[in-house]
């Protein structure tokens, strides 16, 4: 009975597939953590959807960037881009279940000795904040005013979080926070920018989420995805799983319960 955790899938199921054989992973007794961003840019969105939630409860899914993209695409806020490859999504006929079921999974995910979300935990909140404030987005979305949600979700502002923020304002920091949060200014702000590796940024100005100085400090280790350019990560009691398997490069799996990483280079 293992824990397995894979950062952003992002329509490579093919890859997802093999790692998945390689550690004879069980449905029956297995769980596959996924780190958000199932679907766009890679061939095979829709099948990727299909599998994981056909995998029931042996999937513990948190919604990526992506993810939440796509639901806006299926209201008609957004075109799909032709390089998102969503297209098969919006055309299948089991496509309002796939949505629906989009809608139902959580932006914080909790095993006893881990979190995971898609781009982290912002390093202002301690654990009891950022669930409580995961709480109020899943709530929302999974609710009756869930199209309003995603259609106000887009834009940089607020970019530093204060408890008396209100109403979208203080919903859409906390998707922002949760989804698409790379690099904080010192004093805590987002900055929604720079996609850079740590080591091409001046850190005079900016430092990665995990490093800010006043982060407080988390129970347990904080798991992640999102962040391609890191290719993974594991310090500073955070884990980063993005290997970039959507640009060429691998993804990559972590069996948790002896910390032992697998890997299956793009095909």
């Amino acid at each position: 009975m293992s824990n397995y955790l894979v950062g952003d899938i992002q329509g490579c199921l093919d890859e997802l597939l093999l790692l998945l054989e390689q550690v004879h992973f069980n449905a029956e007794k297995d769980t596959l953590w996924v780190a958000g961003d199932l679907v766009a840019r890679g061939p095979k969105s829709l099948e990727t959807l299909r599998f994981i939630k056909g995998l029931g409860n042996s999937a513990k899914v948190v919604l990526g960037n992506h993810d939440l993209h796509l639901i806006a695409v299926s209201l008609g806020i957004h075109n799909a881009k032709p390089r998102d490859k969503t297209q098969p999504i919006l055309e299948a006929e089991d496509r309002h279940q796939l949505i629906h079921w989009l809608r139902q999974q959580p932006i914080l995910a909790e095993h006893p000795e881990f979190v995971m979300s898609h781009a982290g935990i912002y390093p202002l909140w301690d654990l009891a904040q950022a669930k409580a404030a995961a709480t109020e987005v899943e709530s929302e979305l999974r609710g009756d005013n869930w199209q309003s949600l995603i259609k106000q979700m887009y834009g940089n502002s607020p970019d530093v979080w204060h408890p008396s923020l209100q109403g979208m304002q203080r919903l859409r920091f906390i998707i922002n926070a949760f989804t698409r949060m790379r690099y904080c200014y010192h004093d805590g702000r987002l900055d929604m920018a720079s996609k850079l590796p740590p080591e091409q940024e001046d850190k005079s100005k900016l430092l990665p989420w995990f490093e800010l100085t006043q982060r407080k400090p988390l129970p347990k280790k904080a798991i992640f995805g999102h962040w391609a350019a890191l290719m993974g990560i594991d310090a500073q009691q955070v884990i980063g799983l993005d290997t970039g398997c959507v640009w060429g490069n691998y993804m990559t799996l972590l069996r948790w319960e002896d910390k032992r990483y697998f890997t299956q280079a793009a095909l």
